[in-house]
């Protein structure tokens, strides 16, 4: 059995880590599951040993886990503890080509009444190709990668990209049985309303 260092870290989110250096393990956790149920601990150091011993992980452990950090104590924390020690870089609604509050505000009219609340808007500070846009609930911020900030980009692209960020605000993530439904059934309805769907999906493949 190889020597223990195991460490609770003030993470910004629920991280778990293990390696293997010099015949010693160290296991690095978040700092939210000190006080876990015994229980759960088990099932940690089981996924992590698990992981890093390329070995099947037992659904009973996984259940475990999974429920616990779906459960809406711990999920209300990390949410919490992301905003205040998560860092989100800022930069501008303004690109050269396109600008991102000009483009929300004709989408909210156009598919939310104009209800939806602004959120930040704010181009990518790299032209990410794999994560394209994303909405950042802890500090309520779409980011929209600055791929599309350019003269040859369809605006339905932008459009779609956008529009699809917006849903997550009005469906907001929810926990059914333990698991996390990101794209509910009124989510992908929805989305489906979008007129040209088709086209746009087709740009972001070639991308």
């Amino acid at each position: 059995m190889p020597a223990l260092d195991i460490r609770f870290r003030r993470f910004t989110s629920l991280n778990t880590t293990i390696r293997l250096r010099e015949g010693s393990l160290h296991v690095r956790l978040s700092d939210l599951l000190e006080h876990a149920p015994e229980s759960v601990h088990h099932a940690i150091a089981h996924i992590l040993l698990a992981k890093l011993y390329r070995k099947p992980i037992a659904r009973t452990h996984s259940d475990r886990y999974r429920r616990h950090v779906s459960s809406e104590p711990v999920a209300r924390q990390a949410e919490l503890i992301r905003q205040t020690r998560g860092r989100k870089t800022i930069l501008t609604a303004k690109g050269h080509y396109y600008d991102l509050d000009e483009v929300f505000e004709s989408l909210n009219r156009r598919f939310f009444h104009g209800l939806l609340g602004r959120p930040t808007l704010t181009w990518s500070a790299h032209h990410a190709r794999r994560m394209l846009g994303h909405y950042d609930a802890a500090h309520n911020t779409i980011v929209v990668s600055r791929v599309f900030d350019r003269a040859d980009t369809p605006r339905c692209a932008i459009e779609y990209l956008l529009y699809h960020e917006m849903l997550h605000l009005k469906h907001p993530v929810r926990v059914k049985a333990g698991r996390r439904c990101v794209h509910s059934r009124a989510f992908q309805e929805e989305e489906r309303l979008f007129p040209e769907l088709e086209q746009a999906k087709q740009y972001l493949k070639r991308l």
